[in-house]
């Protein structure tokens, strides 16, 4: 049985938000945004809509990546090169309270509904911006997505195995850091605006700039303080993460991998006594992380031979036992029957089109953070391609035009 939204409502019911947004950076800011109550107005062009409906498109007409990202949205369909559409992204702006971008910098600008003209109509509104390296400095204009920023801001100099090229995460990781962080600054420019107590805020303190490579970049923890202060260049480590040991994956005799984070100093000592090296447990040169970092190659060795010897749930169980942080890798099949994520409601059910004769019951990720205890429950998941035209259009579109 699926929770209920929150007694009070949803935090962001009334919020009414514009989302000039494709692919994944900006359509993310707005879904989490719709998640939580905000009424998203996705404004896509004509014929094709947003391009993420065909991107990892196995069946039907819209993927379940489009589904997923733009869920709890209504979509509209106009044509932002024509004066008609111009106009009716202006009327619709002055009816929101935040509107949500990712066009090459100075697009909105040469076609006349950049935030300079959209302010005249709406004094008060929230401006979001997602671009590949910001909206100003000197690559400003230069396109990109998040493979480019996610090298550019130095994560995919980290990810792989050292004698190997630079790999990349399986998702775009780096739109997704970047909706977060467009999503966040739309929130603090709106308690901004509450406590504003009316009084208009100017136009650069309601502007919110995400630059791509910067969301990736803020991510790098001590990357730069450490190579500035001590000349460290960070190194791909594989399943590693640079001066933290023993964490990693092991490999069971059942041929399953987990992953063991046995690196604060307590859970060390634990850790080794429960694989029986009582002798690397009470060794003074393993007592700091950084001691076990230089050893790091001898404690997984220790480690991998003690998984071998045992299935993943075995060991799992007796890790679990002993108060040591591990865990199984869960496919997407392990996914969407593992109890915890049904517990908190993490796998909701939606009919979809799937190309079928017949609508599936397809499972879509819940919302996060919790409230309450378990997700609140998805509204609907991405919408055809202007399903809410007449709605729109006869709520906010309707009546005489300028």
């Amino acid at each position: 049985m699926k929770s209920d939204p929150p007694a009070w409502g949803r935090p962001l019911d009334g919020i009414r938000v514009l989302e000039l947004g494709n692919y994944i950076a900006a359509p993310t800011a707005a879904r989490l945004l719709a998640d939580f109550g905000a009424e998203v107005i996705k404004v896509e062009r004509p014929r094709t809509g947003d391009e993420l409906r065909n991107w990892r498109l196995y069946a039907g007409t819209t993927s379940m990546l489009f589904r997923t990202i733009n869920r709890n949205k209504k979509s509209v369909v106009l044509d932002l090169k024509t004066d008609e559409g111009r106009r009716d992204v202006i009327r619709l702006a002055s009816q929101c309270d935040v509107v949500i971008e990712n066009f090459r910098p100075g697009t909105l600008e040469r076609w006349g509904i950049g935030p300079e003209v959209l302010n005249e109509h709406n004094p008060s509104l929230v401006f979001v911006r997602i671009s590949a390296f910001g909206q100003t400095g000197p690559l400003a204009s230069r396109p990109g997505f998040a493979a480019v920023a996610e090298a550019f801001g130095g994560l995919r100099e980290l990810v792989g195995n050292p004698d190997q090229p630079p790999s990349r995460v399986g998702v775009s990781i780096g739109d997704s850091i970047a909706g977060l962080y467009a999503a966040f600054g739309a929130m603090m420019v709106l308690l901004q605006r509450e406590r504003a107590d009316g009084k208009p805020l100017p136009l650069a303190d309601r502007t919110i700039d995400v630059a791509l490579n910067e969301a990736v970049f803020s991510m790098m923890e001590s990357l730069i303080p450490d190579y500035l202060a001590y000349g460290v260049e960070r190194q791909r480590t594989g399943g590693r993460t640079e001066g933290i040991a023993p964490s990693n994956a092991y490999t069971c005799c059942d041929g399953k991998s987990i992953v063991v984070a046995g690196n604060s100093d307590a859970i060390f000592r634990r850790f080794m006594s429960t694989i029986n090296r009582p002798d690397l447990a009470d060794d003074p040169e393993l007592a700091t992380n950084d001691r076990r970092w230089r050893r790091r190659d001898e404690l997984d060795a220790a480690i991998l031979a003690w998984t071998n010897a045992r299935t993943s749930a075995e060991a799992l169980k007796i890790l679990d036992d002993a108060g040591v942080p591990a865990g199984p890798i869960l496919t997407a099949a392990d996914i969407v029957h593992n109890d915890q994520y049904i517990a908190r409601d993490m796998i909701q059910y939606f009919p979809v089109d799937t190309g079928r004769t017949e609508p599936m019951s397809v499972g879509f990720p819940g919302i996060v953070p919790v409230i309450g205890g378990r997700s609140i429950p998805i509204r609907s998941v991405g919408p055809a391609l202007g399903e809410h035209d007449r709605e729109i259009r006869g709520r906010y579109l309707s009546g005489d035009r300028e």
